[in-house]
């Protein structure tokens, strides 16, 4: 598969009448290529994954695989509280054509690092495509340690990646001292982004670029080539935005956005609201 690295857009979902609107959706990933990003994401926590049926999950899928028609590479999430059906996700995936799937390992019952390690091999042996393991236990309720992730890319052998969303940078920093540095990790907190790209992240997993895109690959640029104080006067002008949109929820909040300038793409699915008056105009400010 093509290397990935850099800017890994994570676009909504939108919603019509009748379900997931997929011409919006084709338009949406088809700008966030069209803007430069490095890699697409559909169904992660942005993509409200947690609320769609299988025949949702899958029309996403064949809709941004359409619409990205090879440009980039395609990391498609498939998480699910069963190992079952995350494996039917994961294979689907693969027949549609993803370079990559995305799998954070969701538990009503606090899972064991055995049974952790088990969920991620048995998706490992049902697909032949690369795995990116994703830890970020505020959503899914399983912390998976430095020294877990570690092992399982030691021994299974398509876990390639991983994304980590803690916040936590010394998590990084471990990650690459105990893999020698073999195992890529990629930033998926986004007020860490600038700090994470320093010590050595692979790139920025982030629906950021939904709202701004050309800040956001500009800073990875800036980061990669040692522009560091342009790096730093890129990050305090997104710093706001990021902050905003992971403090009201990311599809909450991004929805709203894009309504804002002019895209509008539905409102998040129930439970989730709608932002609120007061949210909106804090962040038309924000993007103004």
């Amino acid at each position: 598969m093509p290397t990935v690295h850099g800017i890994i857009a994570y676009p909504v979902t939108p919603f019509g009448d009748d379900g997931i609107d997929t011409e919006r959706l084709a338009a949406l990933v088809d700008r966030l290529v069209s803007s430069g990003v490095h890699a697409i994401a559909p169904l992660g926590s942005t993509g409200e994954l947690a609320y769609l049926d299988e025949a949702e999950v899958d029309a996403v899928v064949d809709t941004t695989m359409a619409a990205v028609h090879g440009r980039v590479p395609v990391i498609v999430g498939v998480s699910d509280v069963t190992t079952a059906r995350t494996i039917r996700r994961a294979q689907y995936a693969q027949r549609a054509g993803a370079d990559a799937v995305m799998v954070l390992p969701v538990s009503y019952w606090k899972l064991s690092d055995p049974e952790i390690t088990q969920h991620y091999r048995s998706i490992g042996e049902a697909v032949g495509i690369p795995i990116m393991a994703y830890n970020n236990p505020a959503t899914s309720g399983v912390d998976m340690r430095p020294e877990l992730l570690v092992e399982m890319f030691d021994g299974i052998d398509n876990l390639t990646m991983v994304k980590e969303s803690t916040g936590d940078l010394s998590r990084m920093q471990r990650i690459r001292e105990l893999s020698g540095g073999r195992l890529p990790f990629y930033n998926g907190s986004n007020p860490l982004v600038l700090d994470a790209l320093k010590a050595g992240a692979s790139g920025w997993c982030t629906a950021a670029p939904n709202l701004r895109p050309q800040p956001c690959i500009e800073l990875y640029d800036a980061v990669r080539a040692g522009d560091l104080d342009r790096a730093q006067r890129l990050y305090d002008d997104l710093k706001p935005l990021l902050q905003f949109i992971v403090a009201g929820g990311l599809p909450t909040t991004v929805k709203a956005g894009l309504d804002l300038l002019g895209t509008p793409v539905g409102d998040p699915r129930a439970p989730q609201l709608p932002l609120d008056q007061q949210g909106r105009s804090a962040l038309q400010q924000i993007l103004t």
